[in-house]
């Protein structure tokens, strides 16, 4: 892999780990999920080995700190598939095909949809 490409998987990575979601092409999204997956199973080993493999494609601590804490423990229970890809056109100026990579939303933090109130029902005369 030239060195360029590298450099630019481990941009979007970490842009993907501090935004949680990124929009892109359709190909570099497929290979930039490899990494971003890769990412959250680093960071549930949570060895020292894990956190120092995630600083050499990171190289941000900061982020670093949030892979290990708070995605982390949102991916907890989850056993892979921690990223999925939304298609969403075509990009204007060369008309590519555009996606958004995202990291699937906490299910703890989706507030319960409140059920709708019955509409008041109108009085007969």
């Amino acid at each position: 892999m030239s060195s360029h490409r590298e450099a630019m998987f481990r941009n979007m990575v970490t842009s993907i780990i501090k935004h949680e979601s990124i929009r892109t092409t359709d190909t570099m999204a497929k290979e930039v999920r490899k990494l971003a997956d890769r990412m959250i199973t680093l960071g549930k080993r949570g060895d020292l080995h894990a956190r120092r493999q995630a600083l050499s494609i990171v190289r941000d601590k900061e982020m670093v700190a949030k892979l290990f804490g708070e995605l982390t423990e949102r991916f907890r229970n989850r056993a892979g598939g921690y990223t999925r890809i939304v298609k969403v056109g075509y990009r204007f100026g060369d008309n590519a095909p555009v996606s958004i990579l995202q990291y699937i939303p906490d299910e703890k933090k989706k507030e319960k949809a409140k059920p709708k109130r019955k509409a008041k029902e109108k009085k007969e005369e």
